[in-house]
């Protein structure tokens, strides 16, 4: 069973790092390049590339280890470089200087890392549902100060054993919380009876998901601070520990294309309140042994964002924020049209002169 929507097509690139599959919604005018989250693909977005107006040309790349692409391993030491750069040659690959980037959850990481690196190829940004500048854990803060210098409690030891499992085996099914579906469900989206007609196609998606100590969720350490492990060197998840990744000095940039970021009201990921942070776990009782707030707080990761692109904006740049209430994780699927809207507004107003 094909999971291409009728009018998406998808192509084999073989750029110079890995050998890509990139699907694309024909356009003759700019380029939007649409970067998925993690456990999951590029499939994601192609209700989204379907409904930009006609003069766009749409592209969404599989990053490594994800969708059809190749798997490679991830150098988690360079934070999410290995994914922006992988993006960088698919675009050098597809003769494509300059594109729109749009970047879902961790995607928005990638994104932002391409802005921080390659200013030049990036006509406009927006970040849906965005990591934190700081990345996914172990800070604090709005300046997203760092808890520990291990980055404990973060990176690929945080991953649920059984939801590893269940991915590595193909589990379809919703027969514990763990399932993959279960977390689409619970954790991806906030009505997931409006999904039902695709929804075995974004569990095929997350199925994708190349498993292991090089991709997800990559290598711990043990650590002395708690929750006694720390980020390893390898794979996805401590691409984004903070010891890895930082991409707030976007703010400083001498580059400001305009920046739109969309989040959803009722986000359980990537939130202030995360549960899928282990210090906020700990402070519900959720872990036990938690040491208190004062060694292990919680990360306010939408304040970090909010403060890093207060900063852009007071040095010239051009920031709308969007929250839709009522959506989760995923507001291009939670409250498609409006997010649509807002997108499309965003790339009307950029001038890429």
């Amino acid at each position: 069973m094909s999971d291409l929507f009728p009018g998406i097509t998808t192509h084999r690139v073989a750029s110079s790092r890995y050998a890509a599959n990139v699907l694309e919604r024909p356009g003759e005018g700019e380029v939007v390049v649409f970067i998925h989250g993690n456990v999951s693909s590029a499939a994601f977005y192609q209700p989204t590339m379907l409904a930009l107006p006609r003069e766009y040309r749409a592209l969404a790349i599989d990053l490594r280890g994800f969708g059809a692409s190749e798997t490679l391993p991830v150098d988690a030491t360079r934070g999410l470089r290995d994914f922006s750069d992988d993006v960088i040659s698919v675009l050098d690959a597809l003769d494509v200087e300059r594109a729109h980037v749009v970047g879902w959850s961790m995607g928005g990481g990638v994104a932002m890392q391409l802005l921080l690196d390659a200013p030049d190829r990036v006509s406009s940004l927006s970040l849906e549902a965005p990591v934190s500048p700081y990345g996914f854990g172990g800070t604090h803060g709005a300046d997203g100060l760092r808890n520990d210098d291990d980055g404990a409690g973060t990176g690929g030891g945080g991953a649920n054993p059984d939801f590893v499992a269940r991915l590595r085996a193909g589990d379809l099914t919703a027969d514990a919380p763990t399932s993959p579906r279960s977390v689409l469900r619970s954790a991806y989206v906030a009505h997931p009876d409006a999904q039902a007609e695709h929804e075995d196609v974004w569990v095929r998606s997350m199925l994708t998901t190349s498993t292991g100590e090089g991709n997800y969720p990559g290598d711990s350490v043990p650590s002395s601070n708690w929750p006694g492990f720390a980020a390893g060197n390898r794979g996805v998840l401590n691409t984004m520990a903070p010891q890895h990744f930082d991409v707030s000095g976007i703010a400083d940039a001498p580059h400001r294309p305009p920046i739109l970021w969309v989040h959803g009201a009722g986000d359980v990921i990537v939130s202030d309140t995360s549960l899928f942070d282990l210090n906020h776990l700990g402070a519900l009782g959720v872990i036990p042994g938690w040491p208190g707030a004062e060694v292990a707080p919680a990360q306010p990761m939408k304040q970090q964002t909010r403060a890093m692109l207060a900063r852009y904006a007071a040095a010239g740049g051009v920031v709308r924020e969007v929250e839709i209430t009522g959506a989760g994780h995923a507001p291009h699927l939670d409250d498609a049209p409006r997010f649509d809207a807002e997108l499309a507004a965003h790339l009307a107003a950029v001038d890429v002169a």
